[in-house]
């Protein structure tokens, strides 16, 4: 099949990558999931039938890549089904996953099917801290997954959250992926929706821990340049400026959620107000192209003051409207981590108690788990 590539009447360029979210449901519990805060029952997921259509319908728009993610998704027992059927649609398919699970046998079937790459999360780089972070014992379970992948002549990413409990092991971390012969490590720092919003006090690191982080980073990228690509992501707090949502919003992929929303990114469901189109209803094209939800933060017709003068609007795009909203309940608001918006000091403080602190042992761990209450209440869009 060859992908024809278009452009829309209405200047919108077409998705160039697709995050299937396949479920919710996941053995971990970690406690910076970006998962929501209530999560997609097995009886709210799409099922197999409904994925076909919306890969295809994905290719038909132009995605050109899908990750399949979760949760985790090797949960879903016709897994093997979806990547067989996006990479007969030419598109480039990378599994998102924590491991559990995979184990020599499903790697095979997997790669049988055409997956090209996986990506393997871990917490740290050795058992006991990773099975703390994770609320599991899972670290000789992901060994032996990513080992899987590599005996299977697959490419290997090694994607590590990084907080303050484990940023000061960022040396063994790097090690552990080596070992293992990882082509890509992603050092993520946690940016803070959802879970990890609720866990701040305890993850949020001081600034002297990302600096002595840093510098470990970029010694190991200049070592190991020609072995291993990686990543450095540095948490939005301690950045000098606002990223823009995921790219600008609406503007590169899009996320079907395991109930079959689709989002502008995967923790744009937070944001109350806005309507998020759903796959069993609606076509991918128009909520893509048409959706009130998609061109609603597009452009800067929305902007508030500063962003509206500033010349870094354009690049920016007002930063990320979920951090806004998470924070200051507007979806409306200047990104916090702007230093010019004027909730600023909400990031300021947040700072200010990670750098005074060691730890806060007054704010026990909220593990990720499904929940029957809200632990928090939810803010409401500003109109």
């Amino acid at each position: 099949m060859t992908q024809l590539i278009t452009m829309s009447n209405n200047g919108v360029e077409p998705p160039y990558s697709l995050l299937a979210e396949l479920t919710h449901r996941c053995p971990l519990h970690c406690p910076y999931c970006s998962n929501p805060i209530e999560m997609a029952s097995k009886a709210m997921e799409l099922t197999t039938e409904d994925w076909y259509r919306v890969l295809s319908e994905a290719a038909d728009l132009g995605v050109v890549e899908v990750h399949f993610s979760g949760g985790e998704p090797l949960i879903r027992d016709d897994l093997d089904s979806l990547i067989r059927h996006a990479h007969s649609l030419e598109m480039y398919t990378n599994l998102i996953t924590s491991g559990i699970g995979l184990t020599t046998e499903r790697v095979a079937r997997i790669k049988e099917a055409g997956i090209e790459n996986v990506q393997v999360s871990f917490h740290a780089g050795e058992a006991k801290l990773s099975d703390l972070i994770g609320g599991y014992k899972a670290f000789e379970k992901k060994r032996e997954a990513a080992n899987a992948v590599k005996m299977a002549e697959l490419h290997l990413s090694l994607n590590v959250v990084l907080h303050r409990m484990n940023l000061d092991y960022l040396n063994e971390i790097i090690q552990l992926a080596e070992e293992m012969g990882a082509e890509r490590l992603e050092l993520a720092n946690t940016q803070y929706y959802n879970w990890a919003l609720l866990n701040q006090e305890r993850l949020l690191p001081s600034w002297d821990q990302i600096e002595r982080a840093r510098e470990i980073y970029e010694s190991a990228k200049t070592r190991l340049e020609k072995k291993m690509e990686i990543i450095w992501v540095i948490p939005d707090y301690y950045a000098s400026a606002p990223k823009p949502c995921m790219g600008g919003w609406g503007a590169i992929g899009l996320t079907v959620a395991p109930n079959g929303a689709v989002l502008p990114c995967p923790t744009a469901g937070i944001i109350e107000g806005l309507f998020f189109e759903n796959v069993r209803e609606a076509s991918l094209r128009h909520i893509w192209y048409d959706s009130k939800s998609f061109s609603h933060f597009r452009g800067d017709a929305w902007m508030p003051e500063p962003c509206l003068s500033c010349e870094l609007r354009h690049q920016d795009g007002g930063g990320c409207r979920c951090q806004a909203f998470a924070l200051t309940g507007d979806a409306y608001a200047t990104d916090p981590v702007c230093q010019w918006a004027p909730t600023h000091y909400l990031i300021e403080k947040a700072i200010q108690e990670a750098n005074s602190n060691p730890i806060i042992q007054s704010s026990p761990m909220i593990y990720r788990r499904h929940l029957t209450e809200k632990p928090v209440s939810k803010r409401r869009i500003k109109k």
